[in-house]
């Protein structure tokens, strides 16, 4: 239930602000949004680091990465194919597989230093400016086209609207984090009773788990008819998951995983990825063609993983 209304209040609200200030949706998707929803995967993360399971807070990076294109994506495509911003091309396809490459790179030795997790956080930041930047240069002219009601109000009506959105959103990702806390944490107590072992509790259950907010979000984005949105929060959660929660975990404790307990994993991730970005580039759009087969390859992948087990 907080899950439902956290995404319709985090949707609501964040597309209210973007047309409020002439922000383009798909910037409120790749920084408010996808920065929200990947809060479980931090929070899961950084807690494996300090207690040293590295397998826990890897497997969550990738699985969750996984989800977010072979699930997420998917399922938006298949309620309504979304139209892909140039933007995403130009711009975020190339950091998506730049930081999907980064993954196997820093696993080649089996851990990932602190020297590597600086790196991220730094590349983090660094990203997250860039797109800051770049999207004040363009505000002006989105301006023209997208600003609500609200932005054409008088100066005092404009602040009251922009506050009562901003406190949807603010309330809605708060919802989201709350509910995925809860199901991950119980779903991992579930999964250690059946004795899982940390690798794949991290892969699936606590994967899943911690994508259900960029699922419920993406969703409600995609029926709301918010394309931007739910494809900039699937875009932009694989890269802060990468960036940023590696790199957080990374500096928070121990991450070892040898490689070669990965290679189906990344096998998978790779091909995810591959399949949405020539989608993206090519057709600017993710079809109902791609959907089916990046869903029917997320189960094959889960099958796969059980078998195993």
């Amino acid at each position: 239930m907080s899950l439902y209304f956290g995404a319709e209040w985090l949707v609501g609200g964040a597309a209210g602000l973007a047309r409020s200030f002439g922000i383009r949706q798909l910037i409120i998707g790749l920084t408010v949004v996808a920065y929200g929803t990947s809060s479980p995967e931090l929070v899961v993360g950084i807690s494996a680091g300090l207690r040293d399971q590295g397998a826990i807070a890897i497997g969550n990076v990738i699985g969750s990465n996984i989800a977010n294109l072979g699930l997420i994506l998917a399922v938006c495509a298949l309620i309504r194919a979304p139209s892909v911003d140039r933007q995403i091309v130009v711009r975020e396809v190339p950091v998506l597989f730049l930081a999907t490459a980064a993954v196997p790179l820093l696993l080649l030795d089996g851990y990932v230093s602190k020297v590597e997790a600086v790196t991220l956080l730094g590349s983090a930041v660094a990203y997250s400016a860039w797109m800051i930047v770049t999207s004040r240069r363009g505000s002006a002219d989105v301006a023209k086209d997208v600003a609500s009601d609200a932005a054409k109000a008088t100066g005092l009506e404009a602040p009251r609207t922009r506050s009562r959105m901003a406190v949807q959103t603010v309330v809605g990702l708060g919802l989201l984090i709350v509910g995925g806390h809860f199901l991950v944490v119980g779903a991992s107590g579930i999964a250690k009773v059946a004795g899982m072992s940390d690798q794949l509790i991290g892969v699936t259950i606590v994967a899943i788990g911690t994508s259900l907010p960029e699922l419920a979000t993406s969703v409600i984005a995609a029926l709301r008819g918010h394309g931007d949105i739910a494809v900039g929060n699937v875009v932009g959660s694989n890269i802060f998951n990468v960036l940023l929660i590696l790199g957080a975990s990374g500096l928070a404790g121990s991450i070892k995983t040898p490689i070669s307990h990965l290679v189906v994993e990344l096998i998978a991730l790779a091909a995810m990825t591959l399949i949405a970005a020539v989608a993206m580039a090519t057709r600017r759009t993710v079809g109902r063609v791609e959907a089916v087969v990046m869903l029917l390859g997320y189960v094959g992948f889960l099958s796969l993983l059980a078998l195993r087990a």
